[in-house]
C-alpha cells in the first residue's frame, strides 16, 4: 500500500449513488431477475420442510437441533454486509451484481450435493448403521449446511439489489420488483414442498436410494438434484439476458482508474487487517435515521415471531399433530409429509397475495397499517397452534396392540393445514413490504443498495440467532415439542404489529417520477 492515510468514507447516507439519473429497466428484466428466487426457494423449502426432521434422523435431539439452524443467521450477519458492500462497488465488466450472483449460484449447487450425500459420506467415513447417532454424518451435514448458506447469502443479496438498480429509484419499479421477488419466492417454495410431500420421487433417480440412506434420504437426495438443475437453469438465462444499469463513470477503465474520479467508490481504504464494509455499517448506523431505525425495530420482532414456526412446523405436525416419535413408526414421517403439504398450500397464498400487496396497502390506508394488521394475523395463527395441539391430542385413537397413532381426524387436520394456508399472508408481506421500504429509505438517504439491504438483514438475523439459542432449551424447559417457542412468537409479532401501524412512519412521496407515485407504496 502507498503512504496515503487510511480512513473511512463518509457515512453511507452521505454517498451520492448514480443509479437515481438513470432510466429505470423493462418489466421484462425485472420478472427475468427475480425468477432466481424460485430456484433459490426451491432448495430452501427443502431445507425447511425435510431438513430439521432429517437432522433428527442423524441423531441429533430437538433441544440441539435449532442450533444447527444458527450458521444461517451467523453467515448473514457477516457474508451479507461483506457482500453488499463489494458489490456496489464492484467494477468487472461483467456488473457490480452478476459476479456474486453467478459465484453463490455454483456454490449452492456445491453445498446441495454435499448435504444429500451426507449419510452415504458418513457411512463411508465409518458410521455404524445400527448406532442412533452418526457423528460423522452429522459432521460432514453441518459443513454442508454452512456452506450453503454462506453461498445462499451471497446469491440472494446481490438479487435484491440487482433488482433495485434496475428499478433506479423508481418507487414503483421498486415496489413493483420486491412484489416479483417475493412472488416468485412463492413459486420456489410451491414446488419445493411439493416435491418434499412427495414420497416416491426417489423412483425417478434408483441410484439415490443406497445402504445408508433409506427411502426418507432417498428422497431428500432425489428433491436436492431437481434443486440443482432448477437454479442453474434460471441463473444462467438472467446472467446471459440482463444487463445492468452502470454508469460508465463507475467502471474500471484506463482514464478513472486510479484518478480519483471514483470518490463513492474509492472513498474507502482498506485498513491494516480490517473490513471497511463493517467500518461503512457502523457509519450507516450512525448515521440511520429513525424511520430506518424503526422498520429494523420492527423487522426484528417479526422475525422472533416468525423463526420458531419456521425451523418447526413440519416438526409441530409429526410430533403434536400426528403424536408421532422420531425414527418409531409411521406417524411422525406422514406427519411431516402433511406439514409440507401445509406448507405448500401456504406458498400457493403467498404467490397470491404477493401479487397484490399494493392494491391491499391501498385498502387499509396505508403500507404501515397492512403490516400491522398482518403481524396480529400471525400472532392469532401461532397461539391457535395451542388450540389445535390440544384437539389432536383429545381426538387421537391408535390401532390394537400398537402405539403408534392412526392419523389425526379430519378436523384436526383440517385446522392445521387452514393455519398454513393463512400464514401465507403475513409471510407475503414480510418477503416483500421491509425490503421495499429499506430501498426507498436508501434512495432518499443517497446510501447504496447493497449495503442498506445488509443493514435490514442484521435485523432479520439476529432474531433468528437469539431463537436457534433459546428455543431448544425454552422448549425442554417446559417438557419438549415446539408450542413454548411459538407462544413467545406469537407475543413477539403481537408487539411488531403495534409498532408497525403507532410507531413506524410511511414511506416519503416519489421524488423521481410523480407520475408512479399512485403505483407504490405511500
Amino acid at each position: 500500500m502507498d503512504s496515503k492515510p487510511t480512513h473511512f468514507a463518509k457515512p453511507p447516507s452521505l454517498n451520492d449513488e448514480t443509479t437515481s439519473v438513470l432510466e429505470p429497466s423493462p418489466f421484462r428484466k425485472l420478472v427475468i431477475v427475480a425468477s432466481i428466487a424460485t430456484g433459490i426457494n426451491f432448495g430452501w423449502a427443502l431445507q425447511l420442510s425435510l431438513l430439521t426432521p432429517y437432522v433428527q434422523l442423524l441423531g441429533i435431539s430437538h433441544t440441539m437441533a435449532p442450533f444447527i439452524w444458527l450458521c444461517g443467521p451467523i453467515s448473514g450477519l457477516i457474508v451479507q454486509p461483506i457482500v453488499g458492500y463489494y458489490s456496489d462497488r464492484c467494477k468487472s465488466r461483467f456488473g457490480k451484481r452478476r459476479p456474486f450472483i453467478a459465484a453463490g449460484a455454483l456454490f449452492v449447487a456445491l453445498a446441495v450435493f454435499v448435504i444429500s450425500y451426507t449419510a452415504d459420506l458418513g457411512h463411508m467415513f465409518g458410521d455404524s448403521l445400527q448406532e442412533k447417532s452418526r457423528p460423522r454424518a452429522i459432521a460432514i451435514f453441518i459443513i454442508g449446511f454452512w456452506i450453503l448458506d454462506v453461498s445462499n447469502n451471497v446469491l440472494q443479496g446481490p438479487c435484491r439489489a440487482l433488482l433495485a438498480d434496475l428499478s433506479a429509484g423508481d418507487q414503483r419499479k421498486t415496489s413493483m420488483s420486491n412484489a416479483l421477488f417475493s412472488f416468485f419466492m412463492a413459486v420456489g417454495k410451491i414446488l419445493g414442498y411439493a416435491a418434499g410431500s412427495y414420497d416416491g420421487l426417489h423412483k425417478i433417480f434408483p441410484f439415490t436410494d443406497t445402504k445408508a440412506c433409506d427411502k426418507y434420504c432417498a428422497n431428500l437426495k432425489s428433491c436436492f438434484f431437481i434443486s440443482i438443475a432448477l437454479l442453474a437453469c434460471l441463473a444462467t438465462v438472467a446472467l446471459i439476458y440482463v444487463k445492468e444499469n452502470i454508469p460508465s463513470s463507475s467502471l474500471a477503465t484506463p482514464e478513472n482508474k486510479g484518478s480519483g474520479e471514483n470518490s463513492g467508490d474509492d472513498s474507502v481504504e482498506e485498513g491494516d487487517g480490517g473490513l471497511p464494509c463493517f467500518g461503512q455499517m457502523f457509519g450507516a448506523f450512525r448515521d440511520l435515521k429513525r424511520p430506518m431505525w424503526i422498520l429494523l425495530l420492527v423487522t426484528c420482532l417479526n422475525w422472533i415471531g416468525w423463526f420458531p414456526f419456521v425451523l418447526f412446523n413440519t416438526d409441530w405436525m409429526g410430533k403434536e399433530v400426528y403424536g408421532g416419535t422420531v425414527g418409531e413408526g409411521n406417524a411422525y414421517n406422514n406427519g411431516v409429509h402433511a406439514g409440507a403439504l401445509g406448507l405448500m398450500i401456504q406458498s400457493i397464498v403467498l404467490g397470491l397475495v404477493s401479487l397484490g400487496v399494493n392494491v391491499l396497502a391501498r385498502g387499509v390506508g396505508g403500507v404501515k397499517m397492512l403490516w400491522g394488521i398482518v403481524n396480529f394475523l400471525l400472532a392469532i395463527c401461532l397461539a391457535l397452534t395451542v388450540l389445535i395441539t390440544n384437539m389432536a391430542e383429545h381426538t387421537r385413537h391408535f390401532p390394537p396392540n400398537s402405539t403408534d397413532p392412526l392419523p389425526p381426524v379430519t378436523s384436526v387436520k383440517a385446522s392445521a393445514l387452514a393455519l398454513f394456508a393463512v400464514l401465507g399472508i403475513p409471510l407475503a408481506i414480510t418477503y416483500s413490504v421491509p425490503f421495499a421500504l429499506a430501498s426507498i429509505f436508501s434512495n432518499t438517504s443517497g446510501a447504496g443498495q447493497g449495503l442498506s439491504l445488509g443493514v435490514l438483514n442484521i435485523s432479520i438475523c439476529i432474531p433468528q440467532m437469539f431463537v436457534s439459542f433459546v428455543s431448544g432449551p425454552w422448549d425442554a424447559l417446559f417438557g419438549g415439542g415446539n408450542l413454548p417457542a411459538f407462544v413467545v412468537g406469537a407475543i413477539a409479532a403481537a408487539a411488531s404489529g403495534l409498532l408497525s401501524i403507532f410507531m413506524l412512519p410511511s414511506p416519503p412521496p416519489d421524488t423521481t417520477k410523480v407520475k408512479t407515485m399512485d403505483g407504490g407504496f405511500h
